[in-house]
């Protein structure tokens, strides 16, 4: 969530923001309500005034015997209009705040401008991706037995799988050494549940956004997590975490689950695009001054994990129409897929400045 106070004092800058993201959004009546909802609270404030002020000319009148049926009913009318704004306030506050729910978070100024994927800028290479008959991850699984999706989709459906035999020892020993390489960082384990309640998940993404992603339990106030970001971000919500004791550096492990509504057709061939897979997810509270440091740290972290395993990569900077609408700025680092020739993402790593913490309050 933004500052309302840029609202109020930079609404120009919101709007370059938007036409930069390509986003549509209702700004001028996020505005206009934002206008009614501090007229009224101002118009609510004075009459209270008045009111106590009537008040206390009724017990002034009482005390003297005096006839006081005419300031009884002035008062009468005062609260009755009270509660009239008090009622209009509400529905203008519910308003005000699913609209700001929804606007995305500002940009930073070194995000390049660009529509899609196409305008992202390659900031680095490393590794050099080497060059023979490679057989796609698939072929090689059927080959030494290691995935089967026939049965996964049997008793599950299209896009799910069942790791077998080595393959199994493999992914645990990948989330094993990952777990022990960011723990000597200084990052503390969580293993989140993997259902939160609608507050949390609010407060860590912009659910409209997330309507194709997100698996909500029916009948129940809770969703199954997308990555462990959304348990772990929300983690400290209604809390204020001093500033000494910051940075708070966490790396989750956890399953993820999503829906992949948008992937029909694309990447049907393996295991990608998935419903659920593992992840083992860095994330981190500072302080603000601190914010874009810690943010260096963790892309950094995630390229010496791809060094040590040899994978050759790329760092892309997201252009501002590929950005998500939680990022002030987003890096991804693509690994090299030799079965398919080509890089694909392997880490987002993204600043969220105080989004997300201003949703969590």
């Amino acid at each position: 969530m933004l500052d309302p106070k840029l609202l109020r004092e930079k609404p120009d800058l919101i709007r370059d923001m938007l036409k930069k993201r390509g986003v549509d959004f209702p700004l001028d009546e996020l505005l206009s309500i934002d206008k009614q909802r501090r007229e009224l609270m101002t118009e609510a404030q004075r009459l209270k005034h008045t009111r106590n002020l009537v008040a206390e000319k009724i017990a002034i009148m009482k005390k003297n015997k005096e006839d006081a049926s005419k300031a009884i009913e002035e008062m009468r009318n005062i609260s009755r209009r009270i509660e009239e704004i008090d009622n209009q306030v509400k529905q203008l506050q519910k308003k005000f705040r699913e609209l700001m729910l929804r606007i995305p978070n500002l940009i930073d100024d070194s995000v390049p401008y660009g529509k899609d994927e196409n305008d992202n800028v390659v900031v680095r290479t490393w590794g050099k991706p080497k060059e023979f008959d490679a057989k796609d991850h698939i072929d090689l699984a059927n080959i030494f037995d290691l995935i089967d999706m026939d049965r996964a989709a049997k008793i599950s459906g299209s896009r799910f799988y069942i790791l077998k035999n080595d393959l199994v020892r493999l992914n645990i020993a990948l989330i094993n050494f990952a777990l022990d390489f960011i723990s000597k960082k200084g990052y503390s384990l969580i293993q989140p549940p993997y259902m939160i309640n609608r507050k949390a998940m609010e407060g860590a993404v912009i659910l409209s956004d997330f309507a194709d992603v997100i698996y909500k339990i029916e009948d129940e106030d809770l969703y199954l997590i997308g990555t462990a970001e959304h348990a772990i971000a929300s983690m400290h919500m209604d809390e204020i975490i001093m500033s000494d004791n910051l940075p708070l550096r966490y790396a989750g492990f956890s399953p993820c689950f999503r829906k992949e509504a948008g992937a029909h057709g694309r990447d049907t061939k393996g295991i990608f695009r998935v419903h659920q897979f593992e992840k083992v997810e860095q994330f981190v509270f500072s302080k603000p001054e601190d914010s874009w440091n810690e943010h260096e740290s963790m892309l950094k972290n995630a390229e010496e994990f791809f060094q040590l395993l040899e994978i050759p990569y790329r760092i892309v900077l997201l252009c501002s129409g590929d950005l998500g609408n939680i990022s002030a700025k987003t890096f991804d680092l693509e690994g090299w897929f030799p079965g398919q020739r080509k890089y694909r993402e392997l880490v987002s790593c993204s600043n969220c400045l105080d989004y997300q913490a201003r949703r969590l309050m």
